[in-house]
């Protein structure tokens, strides 16, 4: 691994002045003090998540303060303050009530970045449900097997997704978000109308910091996706984040551009703001760069989190080339972020150059949110290509394959040790899917190396997990879906070198005895990996093949097609 590294020359002078020290805060962390920092004497507001996050800032006179600047697709754009959230989400809590929602029941949407979808997550949390996010990309087979584990017992969608759901609604309330006319075509109850008759009052119900306020669903190399229930005591790491890595300030116009159906864009573009009283932006245009530079510039964005896909995407695009000599088109960036895979030096490079900022790598699961950063608040040398320094709260280890904690320098399985995180909230798979922990060990499955000044350098998974475009793909779940198609007998997943995103999906096919391989079928596959799994998760490349490369008790060597794919 290359361990050459650069330090980051540009200086944020206010940031410089108002951060604390990284390795004295680390050190001297302590859990007390993190609560009372959060939620002063008020301590309490951490066993509802909507308290936390909306109720307790009207309570204490920060209702008129902006929670939410929502930008639809035709650029109309929707402010909405705590207070107006407040009473939205009792609304919403009040219809959840009448259709027999109990505390720990799932509820989700399906929606893209909207107000409506900020209001049903508030409300869920308010009567102790558990929120479930499904995103908008998935196909049919992804949906109804995460409304099937959790049980869902509502789900809010619109017409464009509507469609998805076949008889699924036949196990659920389904709602309506859109027209009286779309509600009454597919027998849903209509949002608004549904709400209308509701109180804009309503009590949170107060639980244990073990109880799970979100639902997620993270990917695997063997079977299906594994449950992640996330309890309220996440808060107080979510809270770590935002505020020593991602340095978000109160008068910050904060932009996160991952998608709230993943728990990158839920956690960060949604929990973590709204719990320190910041603003959050909503951008409901799918990416574009000169849509993205626009955004950015028409609402003077001053904390942008995204991928390195993105940030590739907006460098390649060369919108952003000449707005250093436009008066007209000035960018307000402070700070940037980025998550989802290695971010390299030559996008660092020309984030500061173009987007005059300095960027911060970071790194997390779903299971366990950010647990190593480079910390804009947190003072600490910086080296362009890591993944940073572990956050506060949590005691990283390399591992070899037997358990041993490796010295610097050499590469193994980065693990979290549990008794000596007390930030750290990660208890276990919903439904037990897999073992997570070996004795005091959470095992993250990805392989690092830890070098001599505490930064970690991320090398890649243990297993094949493939990361395209910033999501986190299992290959058995494109395999099975690959299956399904008439034609094939045996299928394989690998991700593939992509410039752009980071990986791609490459499809590696054996055809049932008589058939052969043609356009027309690598198509018919792709369209079916599409609608049925995700648009996100479709092999881009279908190669067939006679065999595929596999042990003696038959499991695929999916490092060989990888091999085999850079050859």
């Amino acid at each position: 691994m290359n361990t050459a590294f650069q330090t980051a020359t540009i200086v944020d002078v206010d940031a410089t002045i108002t951060s604390k020290n990284y390795t004295d805060y680390y050190n001297n962390f302590d859990m007390k003090a993190l609560l009372s920092e959060i939620f002063g004497t008020q301590v309490d507001d951490r066993l509802n998540a909507y308290m936390a996050c909306c109720g307790r800032h009207v309570r204490d006179g920060r209702g008129d303060n902006i929670a939410l600047v929502h930008e639809d697709t035709s650029g109309n754009v929707t402010r909405m303050s705590f207070a107006e959230l407040d009473a939205a989400s009792a609304q919403a809590a009040n219809l959840l009530l009448s259709y027999g929602v109990q505390v720990g029941d799932q509820v989700a949407t399906m929606l893209p970045r909207t107000p409506e979808l900020l209001t049903v997550v508030l409300a869920t949390w308010r009567i102790g449900a558990v929120y479930q996010p499904l995103f908008t990309a998935f196909g049919y087979d992804s949906i109804k097997y995460r409304m099937d584990k959790a049980d869902t017992k509502v789900v809010f969608t619109n017409q464009e997704n509507r469609g998805k759901f076949e008889d699924l609604a036949e196990q659920t309330k389904m709602v309506m978000v859109g027209s009286v006319v779309d509600a009454q075509t597919w027998g849903d109850d209509h949002y608004a109308q549904s709400m209308a008759v509701h109180s804009q009052t309503l009590a949170p119900v107060s639980l244990d910091t073990d109880a799970p306020f979100l639902q997620m669903f993270t990917s695997g190399t063997v079977g299906k996706s594994k449950g992640v229930s996330v309890p309220l005591g996440a808060l107080s790491a979510f809270y770590l984040y935002m505020r020593y890595a991602i340095d978000l300030r109160d008068d910050d116009h904060y932009w996160n551009m991952a998608d709230p159906g993943w728990a990158y864009g839920l956690y960060y573009a949604i929990t973590g703001p709204l719990l320190l009283g910041v603003t959050t932006y909503f951008n409901e245009v799918g990416f574009d760069a000169t849509h993205t530079r626009d955004f950015m510039v028409r609402h003077q964005i001053t904390n942008l989190a995204s991928s390195p896909t993105a940030f590739r995407m907006m460098k390649s695009s060369g919108v952003f080339d000449s707005l250093h000599n436009d008066t007209n088109a000035k960018l307000s960036l402070r700070c940037a972020n980025s998550a989802g895979e290695t971010l390299n030096t030559e996008v660092v490079s020309w984030l500061e150059t173009y987007l005059g900022c300095q960027v911060k790598d970071q790194y997390g699961q779903t299971e366990t949110g950010m647990t190593c950063c480079a910390h804009h608040a947190l003072a600490h040398e910086c080296p362009v290509g890591s993944m940073g320094m572990a956050l506060p709260g949590h005691r990283l280890v390399v591992l070899d394959d037997d358990m041993n904690v490796l010295p610097d320098g050499e590469q193994g399985q980065l693990a979290v040790v549990v008794s000596q995180s007390p930030a750290f909230y990660f208890r276990g798979y919903s439904w037990n899917e897999k073992q997570a922990f070996i004795d005091d060990y959470y095992l993250t499955g990805d392989v690092v190396e830890r070098h001599s000044d505490g930064s970690y350098w991320f090398s890649g998974r243990d297993d094949d997990i493939i990361i395209t475009a910033g999501y986190r793909v299992g290959p058995t779940d494109v395999e099975n879906t690959v299956l399904e198609h008439d034609a094939v007998a045996e299928s394989a997943a690998v991700g593939v070198p992509d410039e752009v995103r980071g990986h791609t999906i490459k499809s590696y096919v054996v055809l049932k005895d008589g058939i052969e391989g043609s356009e027309q079928i690598a198509k018919e596959i792709q369209e079916l990996v599409r609608k049925r799994l995700s648009t996100h998760a479709y092999p881009r490349e279908v190669e067939f093949v006679a065999e595929l490369p596999k042990t003696p008790s038959g499991k695929i060597q999916r490092f060989l097609l990888r091999s085999l794919s850079l050859a």
